[in-house]
């Protein structure tokens, strides 16, 4: 294989995973310039949670481009260090990783700035470290790193960053976080990692063994839906965000609200019992989500 193929097929590996995305990463309604901006940083955000979770394509072409020893490749800190060097690359042009090259006049033409991009490689830096977590805030101090930066990053790509936008959408992302981490609850068991705050698990009596159950007891199930509902309000107190901006990136936005809130709707009808699998949401939920939260209701 060449080196273009490779560089092909490394972004392939990681853009193609978009579609199975809680929301639209870069809908067909939006102007072609932000939706080739938005998946160039898709693409890093993708990746450097692939890295995180080991879950880069076999053979380590990934950690080859960014210069990693054969040796260290499938130690993430050390693939995470090199990613963030590369990642600074990008700020002066040269970057090694094509996903990275792909970023480049992304944040040039958008003036974008190294500090969300370099939140998320600490997070799957504190991913590495860190597999439990004992309070909300503590979580939420977490998702600070692992999900605020991108609708940050987003707001930038459209030219429409505000402080109270911002805290709309550290809300809404937040939010979406939460609802990802309960439908991976048991794929993130399989990790060693449990994201639900070991307080609130104490409160509902839920041991740790009782996440590797086939199937979710009325414990579990309790704690689930308390934590869906920290969800849901997240969601509700960002929602505004969508009312404050017009056309198209209205669509994007409401599509970002929708997706979380239909993916909480679908947590619920499996009876909170995420254990089985994760509950995913149907495109008809989807729309009936994104109408609601168009006409600005809860």
């Amino acid at each position: 294989m060449t080196g273009t193929d490779t560089a092909t097929a490394l972004e392939r590996a990681t853009l193609d995973k978009a579609a199975r995305e809680n929301f639209p990463v870069a809908p067909f309604f939006l102007p072609r310039a932000w939706r080739t901006d938005l998946m160039a940083v898709y693409g890093f955000a993708r990746l450097v949670d692939d890295i995180g979770d080991g879950d880069l394509a076999p053979g380590g072409a990934d950690a080859r481009v960014l210069g990693v020893p054969p040796e260290r490749a499938d130690d993430r800190l050390a693939v995470l260090d090199a990613f963030e060097a590369d990642l600074r690359r990008v700020f002066d042009g040269t970057p090694h990783h094509p996903l990275l090259r792909r970023l480049t006049p992304t944040v040039r033409r958008r003036g974008l700035t190294p500090e969300p991009f370099l939140g998320l490689i600490a997070a799957n830096r504190q991913d590495q470290l860190v597999t439990r977590y004992e309070t909300y805030d503590d979580l939420r101090a977490y998702c600070e790193l692992s999900a605020n930066p991108v609708g940050r990053l987003v707001l930038a790509v459209t030219a429409t960053a505000t402080p109270e936008r911002i805290r709309r959408s550290d809300a809404v992302c937040t939010g979406l976080q939460i609802v990802e981490h309960l439908q991976d609850v048991a794929e993130d068991l399989g990790r060693d990692r449990i994201y639900l705050p070991a307080q609130d698990m104490k409160r509902f009596h839920v041991q740790e063994s009782d996440l590797a159950a086939p199937s979710a007891g009325a414990s579990v199930r309790a704690l689930v839906a308390f934590e869906a509902r920290r969800a849901h309000d997240l969601l509700n107190e960002g929602a505004p965000l969508v009312g404050s901006v017009h056309g198209r990136l209205k669509l994007l936005l409401a599509g970002f609200v929708a997706g979380g809130k239909a993916a909480v709707r679908a947590i619920a009808a499996a009876d909170h019992d995420v254990l089985p699998g994760p509950p995913k949401p149907g495109k008809l939920q989807l729309l009936r989500e994104a109408g609601t939260t168009l006409r600005g209701e809860g």
